[in-house]
């Protein structure tokens, strides 16, 4: 799966977690950028996204998480 495939369905994850499908997120974006991304949404949208790509993220990441990108940077390791 190539890094825009997984942009696309994290993009459908935001859709449905936020219950807004005028949501675009990119590599640059952060909680600051998405209306409601609060620590619980935020919860909700790493469940989510560990369901579609049948994986854990550590705590460690979840936590040093930064932006959009350095979510799908984890994905991605997480697929090799």
């Amino acid at each position: 799966m190539t890094r825009a495939e997984i942009l696309s369905k994290v993009n459908d994850i935001f859709h449905d977690v936020f219950d807004d499908d005028t949501i675009e997120v990119f590599e640059t974006t952060t909680s600051d950028d998405v209306e409601d991304w609060d620590s619980l949404m935020h919860i909700t949208l790493i469940s989510e996204v560990e369901a579609e790509f049948n994986f854990k993220f550590q705590m460690k990441d979840v936590v040093g998480m930064k932006n959009v990108g350095e979510m799908l940077d984890i994905i991605e390791k997480s697929m090799k």
